[in-house]
């Protein structure tokens, strides 16, 4: 009975601190007026772009890599850092796998995700409403990632393309 209850226990803490992350950390921003849900204010960084967001996310955009762009979302509760750009489909994947999720990249249904300001900020389609798009989705600190310890959540989307060609797809905060 013991074992029982302590197992009990343990996933209850783990749910109370999964929606504790989730209530503090997340703020979704409205159809872009400005003003984020429940009146808080969020704004564009206008001196932010795609070395901001590589650096916050620890990532390296790949060499070659063509379509480049980033930009950062200042939130009162936490930066969104977005980036974008094309490489080959072999970097993506090695991307992929360099954020150590628990999981390898894989297609989902579409889903309504908070993205959908980021990306007509850059000009882009949503990656998640996109046929043959594959995801993946981490909380570094969560996987003992001490390299992003800054980073609360990050996810890709990897989209192939025509010939070895694939649009990476990256948002974080």
């Amino acid at each position: 009975m013991r074992t029982r209850t302590r197992t009990t226990w343990g996933a209850g803490v783990v749910a109370a601190l999964a929606v504790g992350l989730l209530a503090a950390g997340c703020s979704v921003p409205d159809a872009g007026d400005g003003q984020a849900t429940e009146g808080r204010d969020w704004h564009w960084d206008p001196e932010a772009g795609p070395d901001d967001a590589a650096a916050f996310m620890e990532v390296a955009v790949p060499k070659g890599a063509t379509g480049v762009k980033g930009a950062v979302q200042v939130n009162p509760q936490e930066d969104q850092y977005i980036l974008t750009f094309v490489t080959s489909e072999k970097a993506a994947e090695e991307l992929a796998a360099s954020l150590h999720s628990e999981e390898p990249l894989t297609a989902r249904k579409n889903e309504i995700k908070p993205w959908s300001v980021l990306l007509e900020r850059l000009g882009l389609a949503k990656p998640y409403a996109l046929k043959g798009a594959r995801w993946a989705g981490v909380c570094p600190p969560c996987v003992s990632n001490p390299r992003r310890k800054k980073v609360q959540w990050i996810e890709i989307y990897v989209r192939g393309l025509k010939g070895d060609r694939a649009r990476v797809y990256l948002s974080a905060f």
